[in-house]
């Protein structure tokens, strides 16, 4: 049984065993924009037990009240991704921003100290908040009218490709920050930041996901 997981691509796990997500996370396993690997490919690149990753998964316990965005429309989805995505990142990067430069300028001297954080995190909120402008404003409103997908793949392209650069942005947030790793002796405002900071990839990855492996593969239907 645990044969057939490894062979099944990180984005179909992904959508269909709850909880999968949150284990890929732990074990660096990227589903949203390397999503068409699969389990034993991804794990073979890095050196993980393919067969000890799908024990796991099949270990899951069942979540009975989790959407299935897969049977979902697009003007579902989209609302989805607006609601629990766009408008929470809008949220979450101005509150961490003024926190990581509370803890550059407080702990300078600290030899964990994430400098350079706060400008990482202005970039990366520049970045993202023109890449989700040009998502509401052009990409969305097509696909909500159900223009085909052989039609748009040049916009698509582009968000593909900016997604592949945000992944890039947060393996540079892993390195400025020793992988979200509070020192020993962090403050609180240190652990609020890693603990928020957590919490924004663990969602920039999950929105990927829904977009690079569903929404523009075509998946949903457009009402």
């Amino acid at each position: 049984m645990t044969d057939n997981l490894t062979e099944r691509t990180l984005s179909d796990l992904a959508f269909s065993l709850p909880g999968s997500s949150a284990l890929f996370h732990d074990y660096k396993l990227d589903f949203c924009c390397a999503g068409q690997r699969s389990l034993g490919e991804a794990a073979s690149e890095q050196g993980l037990d393919a067969q000890r990753i799908a024990a796991e998964l099949q270990s899951l316990p069942p979540a009975n009240d989790q959407t299935d965005w897969r049977l979902t429309s697009n003007d579902q989805l989209i609302d989805h991704i607006l609601e629990r995505y766009h408008k929470v990142h809008r949220e979450q990067l101005p509150a961490l921003i003024p926190l990581a430069e509370r803890v550059e300028k407080t702990h300078a001297a600290h030899p964990q100290c994430p400098a350079g954080l706060t400008a990482h995190l202005k970039k990366m909120q520049e970045e993202l908040e023109w890449h989700m402008c040009k998502e509401e404003s052009v990409l969305f409103p097509w696909l909500r009218q159900g223009i085909p997908l052989t039609h748009v793949q040049g916009p698509i392209g582009v968000m593909r490709h900016e997604h592949d650069e945000h992944s890039q942005s947060l393996a540079a947030l892993a390195d400025l920050t020793d992988d979200l790793t509070v020192p020993a002796d962090g403050c609180n405002s240190w652990r609020r930041l890693y603990s928020g900071l957590e919490e924004l990839r663990r969602d920039l990855m999950q929105h990927i996901h829904l977009e690079n492996n569903l929404l523009f593969l075509g998946a949903n239907h457009p009402a």
